[in-house]
């Protein structure tokens, strides 16, 4: 008679599950909380596009005021907004940060910046 030797068992532990379930609960809840700042930087961008059809700063930042109403943006305001000439044409830029927190002293900081085309 043969005897076979019994190799060792394969395959991740429970704590080793409860681990990676932590790590992947942790990168959720911070994901959850980050992407709606990148939504409302894509609603910035679309909102800094509409105001550079004005002709005056003033009715640019008047213009960026009401498409912030219409999107509920909150980080930045008309009176924020860098508005510039470039070549006869204007030019509409923003920069502004956007503060997570994440536990006691840790805060996770967004930069978002960007001009219109």
């Amino acid at each position: 008679m043969t005897t076979r030797q019994r190799s060792g068992q394969r395959g991740i532990s429970f704590i080793g599950i409860l681990f990676f379930g932590g790590l992947l609960a942790v990168a959720g809840v911070v994901l959850a909380q980050v992407f709606p700042t990148f939504l409302e930087y894509q609603a910035v961008n679309k909102a800094v596009s509409k105001a550079a059809t004005g002709s005056t700063p003033a009715e640019i930042r008047t213009l960026f005021d009401k498409a912030c109403a219409i999107d509920d943006i909150k980080s930045i305001s008309g009176k924020e907004i860098e508005v510039t000439k470039e070549n006869d044409k204007i030019v509409v830029s923003f920069a502004y940060q956007r503060e997570i927190h994440l536990t006691g002293p840790a805060y996770l900081t967004l930069k978002y910046e960007g001009r219109s085309k």
